[in-house]
């Protein structure tokens, strides 16, 4: 681990100051026209947030939370690889591998780090406790920018299991949601020998046309949800997966623009009856907004959707990784049983839960902590 090293995070008061100046210079557009959220982010919310992000929010209060859970750095393939590594004080923990997707960030798993690290403080049993690695996926965060093609999935993936390695964990289990789903559904094909079981609160689950014809009512509720993601709230996904530099000049330039472009999935696929803030608190919001903020990320972030369209490295045959699998309501993507036991021969866990959704580990934490202990229970000792 000697090219392992702290990270310690210290942004320069001017950077903040500058961010406080750019919003306070927002040009605003004229409001929507119709009543409700159909078009976008409403202007008098974003207002709001932008407004209490200049004036109220404390970045100070995150930074100490970033450098208080082992904030570290790693060369890997070339790349300064940020992440986050929380070793537990139970003996007989396992290594457990957190991976976001977008805009997400290593921050979404804030509260499940105590929980899942050391359960007997938080009212569980010393048997469920993990050693939790959280790293940073490369052109978010504070990892490094790639500067050339070629960072997809299945190079972070590798990249991924290199850090685990380096860390001195031989085997693991693995979770993710959002790209973290396609980054942990790629290292468990890569290194099955390692990767001793996967959880995912996104199931990358398909169904194909024989199984949409035969559809029960259930799944067909499924295939409608999926269907109004892909029709009416994609757009940023195919900007992203095909002009990344286009939106990138002005989500680089913008605070404002970068808080509505990122607010528009807490709008989208969290579970809300009309104010995402319900579902996720407007420090949660706006510390992930930061993440991308900050180190500039915008656009090197967006760039993961124009690789993974030019390399694709989703794979249809049967998974032989044990694997669990939460479906949250308000997910865009879900899945039945039946449709994930056609494709992983050995499903560990598998529940469609009352509350939460795309943001699995922000709006239902405790929740998420309970299905990846039931998940690997039953494989720690193998």
């Amino acid at each position: 681990m000697s090219d392992v090293t702290p990270f310690p995070i210290a942004i320069p008061d001017e950077d903040l100051l500058d961010l406080r100046r750019r919003l306070a210079a927002t040009r605003w557009p004229d409001r929507e026209t119709v009543p409700d959220a159909g078009q976008g982010p409403q202007t008098d919310r974003i207002r709001a947030l932008c407004e209490y992000w200049a004036t109220e929010y404390d970045w100070r209060r995150c930074e100490r939370d970033l450098n208080g859970l082992g904030s570290s750095r790693a060369d890997i393939d070339g790349l300064g690889i940020h992440f986050l590594h929380v070793r537990s004080p139970e003996p007989g923990a396992v290594p457990l591998l957190l991976c976001h997707g977008w805009p997400g960030s290593v921050l979404e798993f804030r509260e499940l780090i105590g929980p899942l690290t050391d359960p007997v403080a938080h009212g569980g049993d010393a048997a469920d406790a993990f050693h939790v690695v959280i790293p940073s996926m490369p052109g978010f965060g504070f990892s490094d920018k790639p500067a050339e093609p070629g960072w997809n999935v299945a190079r972070i993936a590798d990249a991924w299991i290199t850090l685990m390695r380096r860390l001195g964990y031989d085997s693991w289990f693995a979770q993710g949601g959002d790209w973290g789903s396609a980054v942990v559904e790629r290292i468990s094909r890569a290194a099955p020998d390692r990767c001793l079981g996967v959880h995912f609160n996104l199931p990358l689950v398909f169904p194909t046309a024989q199984e949409i014809d035969e559809a029960t009512p259930e799944e067909q509720r499924m295939i409608e949800r999926a269907r109004r993601y892909r029709d009416e709230l994609d757009g940023y996904a195919r900007e992203q997966a095909t002009r990344p530099q286009t939106i990138g000049h002005a989500l680089s330039d913008s605070p404002a623009g970068l808080a509505a472009w990122i607010y528009t999935l807490f709008q989208d696929v969290a579970e809300h009856d009309g104010d995402p803030e319900t579902a996720v608190g407007r420090d949660e919001i706006l510390d992930d907004i930061m993440l991308y903020w900050l180190p500039n990320a915008a656009a090197s972030a967006a760039r993961l959707y124009w690789e993974e369209r030019r390399n694709p490295t989703f794979a249809t045959e049967p998974n032989p990784v044990p694997a669990g699998f939460s479906v949250f309501p308000g997910e865009a993507v879900q899945a039945s049983r039946r449709w994930v036991e056609r494709r992983y021969p050995t499903v560990l866990h598998y529940a469609r839960l009352e509350r939460g959704g795309h943001f699995a580990a922000l709006e239902q934490p405790g929740q998420l902590t309970d299905e990846i202990r039931t998940t690997f229970r039953t494989r720690r000792n193998r």
